[in-house]
């Protein structure tokens, strides 16, 4: 296992441990955003690995490796625990990454679990990537969770790619949320889970459509708290009342890559935009 007091000993001076997440693009600044208010001492770290959006439909090797070498990459910039802000990459990767690295490893699943709590209708709509969707750790929430609900499925094809685009409430991203959410509210669900970290930046869209009184869930709060828990059961909080730098890179090839990244964060963060696929040089 690769542990964190390899890279940077204890008595090494050169780094201020962080908190490193990364997603398949900008949607995992839905999460950063919950642990920036929760945890508002920590140095925070984003990858956008949105060269490689949308996950879901690339290979379960593919979606390990880049997980490894983008874990690795926040690691040599200080993290001391890693959050897989995206549900395919946690469903594909998560197990790898905790076999291979010493430090707290915190991953996301879609919400089954409080919409079957919160739903009274009985029936549950979930809007994920094709890839989350077929995972297993997918199918095992259903089948502990689900027991007793109706759960309707829906994969959001082209959806990330607008909101990469920043089109968060353009014709393009209407009509794709409309076509999504509306086969949810026909079969009744009261209940949507947002099951990919990039669906809450269009969530007053979602909202809008879906109607009043139905209740849309997102985990990017429920992960900031255990990340919480998990960095105080390790002794790794950070101890110091000052405000932590939050620092992002994105691979994005696309102009206003680093703007976006600005207005989808809302406060202060340093962004880089670096080329290609390799982190080695960076």
């Amino acid at each position: 296992m690769v542990a964190y007091s390899s890279i940077y000993p204890p008595e090494s001076p050169c780094v201020v441990p962080a908190i490193g997440v990364f997603d398949s693009g900008v949607g995992g600044l839905s999460v950063l955003r919950h642990i920036r208010e929760q945890l508002p001492g920590e140095r925070l770290l984003y990858f956008a690995d949105s060269l490689n959006a949308p996950y879901g439909p690339k290979s379960q090797a593919f979606i390990i490796e880049r997980s490894r070498e983008i874990s690795r990459f926040l690691i040599g910039h200080g993290a001391k625990a890693i959050v897989v802000a995206c549900n395919t990459a946690t469903a594909a990767a998560i197990q790898t990454l905790r076999s291979e690295l010493d430090i707290p490893i915190i991953g996301m699943e879609p919400a089954v679990k409080p919409a079957a709590a919160a739903t009274r209708s009985g029936v549950v709509g979930v809007l994920a990537t094709t890839g989350t969707l077929k995972s297993a750790q997918f199918a095992a929430l259903l089948a502990h969770y689900g027991k007793n609900i109706k759960v309707v499925t829906q994969a959001c094809l082209g959806l990330v790619e607008c909101i990469e685009r920043g089109d968060l409430d353009g014709k393009a991203t209407r009509a794709l949320v409309a076509e999504y959410v509306a086969p949810l509210i026909d079969v009744g669900a009261d209940t949507i889970v947002l099951g990919c970290t990039h669906y809450p930046f269009v969530k007053p869209l979602i909202a809008e459509i879906a109607g009043p009184g139905v209740v849309l869930i997102d985990t990017g709060e429920a992960v900031a708290r255990q990340v919480r828990h998990r960095l105080e059961e390790a002794g790794l909080l950070a101890v110091s009342g000052t405000p932590g730098i939050v620092r992002a890179w994105t691979n994005s090839p696309a102009g206003n890559a680093k703007q976006l990244i600005r207005l989808l964060h809302g406060g202060d963060i340093e962004v880089e935009a670096i080329g290609g696929q390799s982190l080695s040089s960076v």
